[in-house]
């Protein structure tokens, strides 16, 4: 489970009930009391949440009471959403409706049924918080309330650009030679980087991509990030995306093989192939017999993490990445650790600094977080205190431990900000305004102040994730999160969140949150395990392909899918090919984002107007 979900649901659940207009019906229906007793039992726990979620690694009895804990304030949650839009519900019929209607609607005997059945729900849910929270054999220490305001954010240009690239200049020349050189008698060969996750593949890779040498040489260039899904259709796609500069949709499998064999008829050409794992050589002897169409001195750079994957594309020669030198190290970490990267004026600092990186391996992204991570920390004694204590338990052997230090630090609603992206497919390519959407339709942005929107909040909230390099710019506007980042999110995340891609078919009875890292059609639907998780809060679908005729699920389908989920907060159906949107859409009262982009609907139901929590609903095409 995300750290930081817990405490952020808690201080959630405060929130709706100190609501005024809650107040007052409980007051009406007769339960405010109760309303208060629960009150008082969340603010009970939820001072000890932060301890209890630090501790949960090293004792079971702790992790089990949390799991206990989650299912009960989740359940919690969802009573008071219902409570809340209830509320809301009267409140516009007695703006909207006759009067007559009103004095039917809000009658006493109408009024007391509710009142009662709420009641006695408000009352079970306080009675098992209550013997949880008495069911803690373990010492656990009261943590001070949390805010949401985040550290400054320094000024910085987060676009990646060669001069701030720090320690490989000899390596890009390397490369250059090579790709260069005249002497090799192949149409197209291929050249590998080879690497662990984090050492800066993908930016050396730039570096030569964009070099004027490059530009010189090359007639056409294409850039294709691949990943775990080596389809040669699909990397084939992404060529021609990359050299027309648009998404294309609909592409049959020869007519997309002509057209790029005409974009590189007897042309010489660079192609970029990055983060891939395929070392199927029947795939790599597929993909080079397609591009043979190039001028001799065609090129394909590959960046990988494994040498079995150079060997399988029979590449001409590796480039083994190695970590930085002590000296780029402390310029890399200096970026990072200090006001604008000067110089520290105390020596202490730069002594303290060289034994901390000298267990990052010379990786530039476990460097550059653990700089982000001691920039706000001010004296010696902090710097060494995180030495001695902190950084002296991480395993040398693995980066991953390195990371999770920069985790831990974060404040509990950053947490579960950063713990939600590993809904996304590694290396999917994302926009900060479509991230920002998704955490407001969880809730995990709230207001401090009056003057205060929720999308400049989530910017706030990204920003700071942006700068610890937990995302990263891949071209203006369009960002990432790095494998090694995304392998973070996922662990964190736990089995509260699914990737379907990634965990396989299995969803567990108490996910929340699930995608779907793959095109739903025909051939890959969901699967059953999906309806045992009825109270899931998010649906996503961020690789889903448009296809005109495609018709992923019928209206009874959908129709089925919304009656068993009745309390999404988020709802994609983009690109499923669905004709009309059923009428049981309206039951989903507790539902803030609902995606129906690219669907052939001609019409929305009236039952759409019951959705009165939704804040967004795209129609987009």
């Amino acid at each position: 489970m995300a750290e930081g979900a817990l405490f952020n649901v808690a201080e959630g659940i405060i929130g709706q009930l100190g609501k005024l207009a809650l107040k007052e019906f409980g007051l009406l229906w007769g339960f405010k009391e109760e309303l208060q007793k629960l009150v008082d039992t969340v603010s009970t726990i939820k001072a000890v949440i932060l301890d209890a979620e630090e501790q949960q690694a090293q004792n079971h009895t702790i992790k089990n009471w949390l799991g206990r804990l989650k299912d009960a304030l989740f359940e919690a949650d969802d009573l008071l959403d219902d409570f809340s839009t209830e509320v809301l519900r009267r409140e516009v019929m007695t703006r909207n409706k006759k009067a007559k209607e009103v004095r039917i609607f809000f009658s006493k005997s109408n009024q007391l049924a509710y009142g009662l059945k709420m009641g006695h729900k408000i009352k079970a849910i306080r009675e098992s918080l209550d013997a949880i929270a008495a069911d803690r054999k373990f010492h656990l220490e009261e943590r001070p309330r949390e805010t949401q305001v985040t550290n400054p954010i320094r000024e910085t240009d987060y676009f990646v650009r060669a001069e701030t690239v720090i320690g490989r200049e000899l390596d890009k020349r390397v490369i250059l030679e090579r790709l260069l050189d005249s002497n090799i008698e192949e149409i197209v060969s291929v050249y590998s980087i080879v690497g662990i996750g984090g050492l800066g593949k993908t930016t050396l890779a730039q570096l030569v991509f964009n070099d004027e040498e490059i530009k010189k040489e090359f007639e056409r260039k294409f850039w294709v990030c691949v990943s775990e899904d080596f389809d040669v259709n699909i990397i084939v796609k992404k060529i021609l995306e990359y050299a027309k500069g648009e998404k294309l949709e609909n592409l049959e499998r020869n007519a997309s093989i002509n057209d790029l064999q005409k974009e590189i008829d007897g042309k010489k050409f660079l192609l970029v192939l990055d983060d891939v794992w395929n070392d199927d050589s029947k795939k790599w002897d597929r993909l080079k017999e397609i591009l043979q169409g190039g001028a001799r001195g065609s090129r394909i750079l590959v960046t990988t993490r494994e040498e079995k994957v150079a060997e399988s594309s029979k590449t001409i020669e590796t480039h083994r990445l190695t970590g930085l030198n002590d000296e780029d190290s402390w310029s890399l970490f200096k970026q990072k650790a200090f006001k604008k990267g000067q110089e520290p004026e105390n020596s202490k600092f730069k002594e303290i600094g060289m034994e901390i990186i000298s267990k990052c391996k010379g990786v530039p992204l476990a460097i550059m977080t653990i700089g982000s991570l001691l920039y706000f920390r001010k004296s010696e004694e902090e710097w060494l205190s995180f030495k001695n204590n902190e950084f002296s338990k991480v395993n040398e052997s693995d980066i991953l431990p390195t990371l999770r230090l920069s985790y831990d630090h974060l404040p509990p609603h950053l947490k579960q900000c950063f713990a939600y992206c590993s809904l996304f497919p590694k290396d999917y390519e994302f926009e900060k305004e479509e991230l920002i959407k998704l955490w407001m339709a969880q809730g995990f942005i709230r207001l401090s102040g009056q003057n205060e929107c929720l999308e400049d909040v989530g910017h706030e909230f990204f920003m700071e994730l942006l700068w610890r390099s937990f995302f990263q710019e891949d071209t203006r506007s369009i960002f990432k999160i790095h494998d090694l980042m995304h392998d973070l999110a996922i662990l964190v995340a736990g089995l509260e969140s699914t990737n379907f891609e990634i965990n396989g078919k299995n969803i567990e009875e108490k996910t929340y949150h699930v995608s779907f890292g793959f095109n739903l059609d025909s051939s890959k639907q969901i699967p059953t395990s999906l309806f045992k998780a009825s109270r899931i809060r998010t649906f996503l679908l961020p690789c889903q392909d448009w296809y005109p005729n495609k018709m992923v699920w019928n209206k009874s389908t959908c129709d089925a899918f919304v009656s068993s989920f009745k309390f999404l907060r988020l709802l994609d159906l983009n690109r499923t090919g669905i004709r009309s949107v059923p009428h049981s859409i309206g039951k989903l009262k507790h539902l803030r984002h609902l995606d129906l982009s690219c669907n052939d609907i001609k019409m929305l139901p009236n039952s759409i107007t019951r959705l009165q929590n939704l804040e967004i609903l795209n129609l987009y095409y």
